[in-house]
């Protein structure tokens, strides 16, 4: 059955049917139940096409990422997108991945507003003073930032509690007797390792422990970097009793530097790792802080960005989500 017949069948205009389907306010509540139970009992689909034109939508939410080398091989990476596209898919709208250069990323989300190609955008690897949110505000597109910044803008965001997570590590390495804790981080201009950077040296003054600057390694993103990170803070002298990790991907390097060096994980050096490590390192049992159910933290951006674009406001789209502390065996009490 198409637009027409159930018109004509319901007794109604195409126009008033095709409003109530869509949800414009204008319609009454009595005439938009009878139209929706006459669509489900008939079959009846709405072409998505035809939709998009009706609403001044084209029913795609978009991403520009400046995607790194292991963004493809990281799990949370792929539960993230793999819950915003089943929440797209649920409501018949898809999701365009749009890579972008890093020197080329503000001119691509230029592009993609001013060409009206997408309806809302989430916005990852937020820094913070964000540019692009300042932009995306401006111009009045919706949008949904992964992760929070320190502009005055009002606006969506969904992230997880960076700070009590990176606390939840350095109270667990003090309540083991360690003094001397090691941080390897990220790209310090991203606003989730500020916040864990931060929440490191707060927890570190707050427990009554120094901060040793030269025991704190930026720059680490990968195995790589995160392997040769550990092996500066193994070269120390002393060298740290404990060091944590801010970023899974470097973690699995920062592991291997230790294996190489034939330190004894857990006994000679403790080790606190920030996301899921068990598809990276079979049969390492590592201490993990972990944002719990990454597909439904997809989900919910997509959520959020719905709500967004049918007009709830932006102050009720502020979500943050806890951070876990998982025991293994990789932390220890401080050696003798």
């Amino acid at each position: 059955m198409n637009l027409k017949n159930l018109a004509k069948t319901l007794g109604i205009s195409e126009t008033t049917v095709s409003r109530a389907l869509n949800g414009y306010p204008e319609v009454s509540e009595r005439t938009r139940e009878r139209v929706l139970a006459a669509a489900q009992a008939a079959g009846y689909r709405p072409n998505p096409m035809a939709r998009s034109l009706a609403v001044g939508r084209t029913n795609i939410v978009g991403i520009i990422y400046p995607l790194m080398p292991n963004d493809l091989a990281d799990p949370m990476f792929i539960d993230i997108v793999g819950g915003m596209s089943e929440a797209l898919e649920a409501q018949q709208m898809d999701m365009m991945i749009a890579p972008a250069s890093a020197t080329n990323e503000f001119h691509t989300y230029q592009r993609m507003v001013k060409g009206r190609r997408i309806d809302g955008l989430i916005v990852g690897r937020t820094k913070p003073y964000d540019e692009r949110i300042a932009y995306l505000a401006q111009q009045g597109m919706p949008f949904v930032a992964h992760g929070r910044t320190q502009l005055n803008q009002p606006h969506a965001w969904f992230d997880y509690d960076n700070e009590a997570g990176m606390r939840l590590a350095v109270e667990r390495l003090a309540q083991l007797g360690h003094q001397r804790i090691g941080l390897i981080s990220a790209t310090p201009d991203l606003n989730f390792v500020r916040q864990r950077v931060e929440s490191f040296q707060h927890a570190m003054q707050a427990g009554g422990l120094a901060v040793d600057p030269d025991n704190l390694v930026d720059n680490a993103h990968d195995r790589r970097a995160g392997y040769q990170a550990m092996q500066r803070l193994l070269a120390r002298s002393p060298r740290p009793t404990a060091v944590i990790v801010d970023n899974h991907m470097s973690g699995v390097g920062a592991v291997r530097a230790l294996l190489d060096a034939g330190i004894a994980i857990g006994s000679e050096m403790s080790l606190i790792v920030w996301g899921v490590m068990e598809d990276s390192l079979a049969g390492h049992n590592v201490t993990t802080v972990v944002q719990p159910d990454p597909r439904g933290a997809g989900a919910k951006m997509i959520h959020m960005l719905l709500a967004l674009m049918d007009g709830t406001p932006v102050a009720d789209l502020q979500e943050l989500w806890p951070c876990e502390l998982l025991p293994g065996e990789s932390a220890g009490p401080v050696p003798n």
